[in-house]
């Protein structure tokens, strides 16, 4: 129950967010909320018009067993038939069979008459099932009865009165109600489309913003991972320095060095919680500015370790590249501080080649078993996807261990990127 409840209501509020107008008329309006009250009326309209014309029937001198059989056989017919619009909305095709049927009936009537059900089968046809039904069934309808008349006619069976007045009454209601239920269920069936669109719209819509939101999200995870991961590195290792050594010189230098680190990044972590606390500017489209590989290389050579730098090529890139680029340098050097504190030699090289850039951080103290649950690397590899890049993370021979991309220069996304990861962190 409070499923369904819970259902209605979305209904509701899906509604009242397309702002649906209210159907024209009282009337109009009574009617749709009452289907049943409509087909009751239209069936007791039918049967009384239907009924009143075939009354005589019962009553004429001609005791012939045909006419005899069309006076107990025509009222059960004509009811039936009229019983059978009730259910003209979910299969339109059984009252048109059935007042079909009560047409063809007809022709044995002892003088012309008709009935309107052709009128509203036809109409109810072409409205609940469709055009082409509706056109189709209104044309082998009539050319069925007109085949019948004409083969009846030249038996001396029917008079040549009741066959053509049969046939073209049937013509001429099932022609007009054909002609207004495809009016009718045409504008009926386009603007049941419309909302229908205007519904998947909304769900769309919905889903862009969850997706949009979860993109966000992924982005500002990886920012903070890159900010927090760097610095703290460095400070722990310029902390561990500091405590070390004996000497109060380095020590304080050490000690000044952690500290500009930390404002460093307390900086950074100011401007996107700003970003993120500010309602009324949007969240800007481009990632935060990272630090530039020089910069990176020389804190870490500040917390004594022994990187160095190689750059080589025409350094103009796109803020998208180069971003990467940053941020690749700064996540190879952390890893490489984390988890090889005995290497010999931190070696990091930036090739900027005519179509693509390629960045590698090799280290000689790397140990331990190769890890898969790291975020630094995971959010690497995003990042060289997002341009059209690739990258490797995996140990190389001579006992190294080094992070391997290759970005190319125009930064083009690509829908499956090349990449693959061996994670330590």
């Amino acid at each position: 129950m409070t499923r369904i409840r819970s259902r209605s209501a979305s209904l509701r509020e899906q509604e009242e967010e397309l702002r649906l107008p209210r159907p024209p008329g009282v009337l109009r309006r009574f009617w749709v909320r009452h289907p049943v009250v409509a087909d009751v009326l239209i069936t007791l309209v039918c049967l009384a018009l239907s009924l009143l014309p075939a009354a005589p029937f019962t009553e004429t001198g001609d005791a012939t067993p045909l006419r005899i059989g069309f006076a107990a056989i025509a009222p059960i017919a004509i009811i039936a038939a009229c019983v059978t619009l009730m259910w003209r909305r979910h299969a339109p095709l059984v009252p048109f069979v059935a007042s079909f049927t009560v047409e063809a009936l007809l022709l044995f009537a002892p003088q012309p008459s008709g009935t309107p059900l052709m009128f509203v089968t036809c109409y109810s046809l072409a409205v609940y099932r469709s055009t082409r039904a509706a056109w189709t069934g209104f044309g082998i309808a009539v050319a069925s009865l007109t085949g019948l008349a004409g083969l009846m006619l030249l038996t001396g069976a029917v008079t040549f009165q009741i066959a053509i007045n049969t046939v073209a009454t049937s013509l001429v209601l099932g022609l007009i109600g054909t002609l207004i239920g495809v009016n009718v269920g045409g504008r009926k069936r386009y603007i049941a489309a419309v909302i229908d669109r205007s519904r998947q719209l909304l769900v769309e819509r919905d889903q862009q913003a969850q997706l949009a939101a979860a993109a966000e999200r992924a982005r500002i995870a990886r920012e903070m991972h890159d900010i927090v991961s760097h610095s703290l590195t460095v400070i722990v290792a310029l902390s561990e320095g500091a405590a070390a050594t004996n000497d109060r010189a380095q020590a304080a230098a050490a000690s000044t060095a952690s500290a500009e680190t930390a404002r460093s990044a307390l900086t950074e972590m100011r401007a996107m919680l700003g970003v993120l606390r500010d309602a009324e500017s949007p969240l800007p489209l481009a990632p935060m500015t990272p630090a530039e590989p020089h910069e990176t290389v020389a804190t870490a050579q500040r917390a004594g370790f022994p990187v160095t730098l190689s750059v080589s090529g025409d350094a103009a890139l796109p803020p998208a590249v180069s971003h990467a680029v940053g941020r690749i340098v700064q996540e190879g050097v952390t890893n490489a501080m984390r988890h090889a504190p005995a290497a010999t030699a931190i070696a990091v090289r930036v090739a900027h080649g005519p179509d693509d850039v390629t960045v590698e951080i090799a280290n000689d103290g790397a140990t331990g078993p190769k890890g898969t649950t790291g975020y630094g690397l995971r959010g690497l590899a995003e990042r060289a996807g997002h341009v059209g890049g690739r990258i490797v993370s995996a140990p190389v021979p001579g006992g190294r261990w080094m992070l391997h991309a290759v970005l190319p220069r125009t930064g083009a996304d690509t829908a499956s990127p090349d990449i693959r990861t061996e994670e330590r962190s």
